[in-house]
């Protein structure tokens, strides 16, 4: 299987929140200027709360520019305002609102003609995460609920749910050890296969096991069940969301090069390779968002050329 076959190189919409709202300029900007086909749609572009006819218009909308501008939404996953404890939540009540919110986004995704939705896994309040017995509760609970929203997931026809290893023991997945675990258990009994999102950034920076830190370690763990991997330059100290840029690449551990053998020796599947960059809202970042993102492309463009 060549590069081209096995890899595709996509985009987050998290540089576009708040930023690029209106739906024909983003989708502008990933096909046009950018030349990317492929993007993961954010639950912060579209609230699944707004009355129906305004998700159905902004649907139609996001499917008119896509094939405008020769644009593929392969996959929705949640965003930096959807960074809460969701199904993990203490109140059974917010937990139940947050099941109901997934189905939505669920049926947003199917709608937009995705392969999947995912989100981070839940997570635990400082309390819940301090007591034994109420985090396995809550961990309990977390895993029903994505099973309940599995199986909405598979009548609407996605092909899988996944879910991303953060950094922290609160958020879930954290090391090598707690991701298989959790991976292997809430696939036990899901009405649809549960796979993961990997970012290069992640894992826990306190583990006194290296390889909870190392990038190459986790893509080689874990690249037979990751068919999205989440991009951005990676310093030591795991700082977060870097572009790849030069002065970012001079000292950061992500090369495209060794990432794709990575994945190649350990995986026979087809892999979204997707930038997941974040601006913050000062100057000049805010305003040089376009330039930066060009060069993170071109940065992967001669290793993963389609």
């Amino acid at each position: 299987m060549s590069i081209t076959d096995q890899f595709s190189l996509g985009i987050n919409t998290g540089f576009a929140v708040n930023r690029y709202s209106e739906h024909d300029e983003w989708i502008r900007i990933v096909g046009d200027i950018l030349g990317l086909r492929y993007v993961q749609l954010t639950a912060d572009m579209i609230n699944v709360n707004l009355p129906t006819s305004i998700i159905s218009s902004e649907t139609k909308l996001i499917l008119k520019s896509c094939a405008k501008y020769d644009v593929n939404i392969t996959s929705t996953f949640t965003g930096a305002f959807t960074r809460v404890n969701h199904l993990a939540h203490p109140n059974p009540e917010i937990r139940k609102y947050w099941i109901s919110w997934f189905k939505k986004f669920v049926d947003l995704s199917a709608d937009l003609g995705c392969t999947s939705m995912g989100s981070h896994f839940g997570i635990f309040t400082h309390l819940d995460n301090k007591s034994k017995t109420r985090r396995l509760e809550r961990r309990r609970q977390n895993i029903e609920g994505w099973h309940e929203i599995a199986d909405h997931a598979k009548r609407r026809g996605l092909k899988y749910l996944t879910w991303e290893p953060m950094s922290i023991n609160r958020e879930q997945g954290e090391t090598l050890a707690e991701a298989r675990k959790l991976q292997d258990d809430v696939n036990k009994g899901s009405p649809l296969p549960v796979k993961l999102c990997l970012d290069v950034d992640h894992g826990d920076i306190s583990s006194k096991n290296k390889k909870d830190t190392d990038p190459y370690v986790w893509l080689a763990e874990f690249a037979e069940e990751a068919p999205l991997i989440h991009l951005k330059q990676s310093h030591e100290n795991k700082s977060g969301h870097w572009p790849f840029i030069e002065q970012h690449n001079k000292i950061g551990r992500i090369i495209p090069e060794k990432v794709i053998s990575t994945l190649k020796e350990n995986s026979t599947n087809f892999i979204e390779l997707l930038l997941e960059l974040s601006f913050r809202e000062r100057e000049p970042s805010d305003s040089t968002v376009i330039e930066v993102l060009k060069e993170s492309v071109n940065y992967w463009r001669d290793t993963v050329p389609n």
